[in-house]
């Protein structure tokens, strides 16, 4: 194999074309299908790492794995080791889910090269939970079964492989309870992890990754989470995951252990047998200690067993010298051990088998279902999640009522004066500020949901297409559309602006343009991001920039023409000026008869623009059809591109570890 070259092979038996495993007539339990063989050699993994900071910063090279073999047979199969030691990064690995840059080293699976889109085949349980807390358990696996399963198998089939996963894994009780969000209270921890597990066995995958499956749950609920991947496993599945440091109960469930420290391996082989090796090395367990610990212990150079047959030392300077070669002194000893040797012969007999070897395509991506099923089934999960959870979408629609009538009430019955036109202005510039800054809320939309998303992703539930049209749909309609309606209805007549049918629906028409371009430029700014902080600071900063060049702080064309050219970029600015347009065409704020009143009093002068259009001309505002209209243009194609910059950067963004 030319170096560089990541390689990892599977075949996967009983599958359709589209890699998913088809149906028996009779309705099979958890494990129809026997597990595979996944062999993996001489699997090396290295990643740049940054060091220093700003202009000191500099790219080093890490080794996180080296030269790792081993055989995952049906059965339970751990891979156990202090955090650092690399576990996480192998099961990544073996599951194909981990940028292939710096991989190198194959990965069979009975012996055959895996296929390009095995991720989307396999089962993987990530450590955080990823199912959709507003729906229920029963909606969140009939979601999966949905998208997993190709529509060849009938809607009663899936219903019935969903019945089936909620008898196994023990959810009958709270199949149709909510899982449970942040705000609402749903299923305990164990529960929510079964839940996981099923939404992965509706494929009923020949192979399943579990990372971390006990994180985040009491010692109880662990104990009855590994001993449903025991009995699945008896039935002839094979499962791997990693595990950082499991009581006896869960230990003694194993069936093959694979201990890492640094990135090597220290054993690999029979769970029940570890012990055993360790003392003909010279480690002594002692009574009643749990091998787990035991054997972390010995890795961090923390044991108290007896170390008969290893390392005498005289020194403190030769301790220091074995604490930091320990992990390699140990892998040393494994790898001149019978077990490393009885390994290395059947992984040698497995690849004699396969000399033809291709690259595999770890980013192939499948789908068992076209685009149009995928988008009818993430837009009804996403509107669902909507209105799961009022305390977001009820919660806008009464803050914007209230909002309104507020406004209202301070700009109540505008009149045709000076103080008229100020306020009317200044209510302008009041509700495009608003729409722009409500749009903030948006930023969640991808933030909250990426691990979600994903996953789901990898492991070929939908298309970054159908699930982003999904969301504008569930977003940009009721969240964005509806308010700016209700704002609409309640501000003009309060204020009592210009009474035409025309200057009514053009103003709401204009709200939910600012509205949609300000929720794009949020989309734009989130999506890829992890933090929701940091999107929320850097829309707010964007946000006070663009209010400056809005045109009321500051009259645009008294900027210098250096600077002038960031108007173009200000979403408040085209906003404003098409509410000024609607609005003040045509007023007349000071009559003869004012006039003469003005002048009597000295107060003329207080008033430097009588009509509606003397002011626009003075802000350099186009008046006319064509002006009012080309601000629309403007957001619209604004618009447009925020959201191409949204996708794209959804498309393209790090989607393996």
């Amino acid at each position: 194999m030319a170096e560089g070259q990541p390689h990892l092979s599977i075949q996967m038996s009983d599958s359709n074309t589209n890699g998913i495993p088809s149906r028996k007539q009779s309705s099979p339990d958890l494990a129809g299908r026997g597990g595979s063989i996944l062999t993996f050699h001489n699997i090396c993994y290295h990643v740049k790492m940054k060091t220093g900071f700003l202009c000191g910063q500099k790219t080093a090279d890490k080794e996180v794995l080296r030269d790792v073999n081993g055989i995952m047979r049906p059965g339970l199969n751990a891979i156990l080791g202090p955090t650092g030691s690399g576990k996480s990064s192998l099961l990544d690995i073996l599951a194909a889910r981990k940028d292939p840059h710096g991989l190198y080293g194959d990965i069979l699976i009975n012996g055959a090269p895996q296929p390009a889109n095995f991720k989307c085949t396999s089962g993987y349980v990530v450590q955080d939970d990823v199912v959709m807390g507003t729906l229920t358990v029963r909606e969140n696996l009939k979601f999966s079964a949905a998208l997993r399963l190709p529509k060849s198998v009938k809607e009663q089939e899936k219903n019935e492989r969903v019945n089936q996963i909620i008898k196994e894994l023990g959810l009958s009780k709270v199949a149709d309870s909510k899982v449970g969000t942040q705000f609402t209270r749903g299923v305990s921890g164990g529960e929510r992890k079964r839940t996981n597990i099923g939404m992965e066995l509706i494929t009923d995958p020949a192979i399943l990754f579990l990372d971390e499956p006990t994180t985040g749950l009491d010692a109880s609920t662990a104990n009855a989470v590994l001993l449903l991947l025991k009995r699945m496993a008896k039935q002839g599945k094979t499962i791997i995951f990693s595990i950082h440091q499991p009581r006896y109960s869960i230990f003694r469930l194993f069936d093959n252990l694979t201990l890492l420290a640094a990135g090597r391996v220290l054993y690999h082989g029979p769970a029940q047998h570890a012990i055993e090796y360790f003392q003909s090395i010279g480690y002594e367990c002692e009574p009643y200690n749990n091998p787990a610990d035991f054997f972390l212990d010995i890795i961090n150079g923390d044991s108290t067993a007896v170390a008969v047959n290893s390392f005498i030392f005289k020194s403190t300077e030769e301790r220091t010298e074995y604490d930091k070669t320990l992990a390699e002194k140990l892998a040393e000893k494994y790898s001149n051990s019978a077990y490393y040797q009885e390994t290395k012969a059947a992984l040698e007999n497995i690849s004699l088998g396969n000399k033809k070897k291709t690259k595999a395509a770890f980013r192939q991506i499948t789908y068992a279902n076209s685009f149009l099923h995928q988008l009818k089934w993430v837009s009804k999960r996403t509107f669902k999640n909507l209105v799961g959870n009022p305390q977001a979408s009820v919660a806008q629609l009464c803050v914007t009522a209230f909002l309104g009538l507020v406004v209202g009430a301070i700009f109540f019955g505008l009149k045709e004066d000076s103080a008229g036109l100020q306020n009317r202005v200044g209510a302008m510039f009041f509700l495009t500020t608003n729409q722009c800054f409500s749009s903030i809320s948006a930023i969640e939309l991808f933030v909250v949901e990426k691990k979600i998303f994903i996953h789901e992703y990898i492991s070929g539930y939908y298309r970054t297409s159908a699930y982003f049209i999904s969301k504008l749909m569930a977003d940009l309609i009721p969240m964005r559309t509806i308010p700016s309606i209700i704002f609409t209805c309640i501000i003009y007549f309060m204020l009592g602006l210009k009474p035409t049918v025309e200057a009514f629906f053009t103003m709401m028409f204009t709200l939910m343009m600012v509205s949609y371009t300000a929720t794009s430029m949020a989309l734009a700014i989130a999506a890829g991001q992890s933090v929701v902080a940091v999107a929320n600071l850097l829309m707010t900063i964007t946000f006070v920039f663009m209010i400056i060049f809005s045109g009321l702080l500051v009259n645009l064309t008294s900027i210098m023409s250096w600077l002038s050219w960031l108007k173009y970029f200000s979403i408040p600015r085209y906003g404003m000026t098409a509410l000024q347009i609607n609005e003040l065409t045509g007023l007349n704020f000071c009559s003869s008869s004012n006039k003469t009143n003005l002048i009597s009093n000295d107060n003329y002068q207080q008033i430097r623009w009588c009509t509606g259009d003397e002011y626009l001309k003075n802000q350099g505002i186009d008046a006319s059809s064509w002006g009012l209209w080309q601000n629309h243009l403007a957001l619209a194609c604004t618009t447009v591109i925020f959201l191409i910059i949204a996708y794209l950067k959804l498309h393209f963004m790090k989607k393996f570890s």
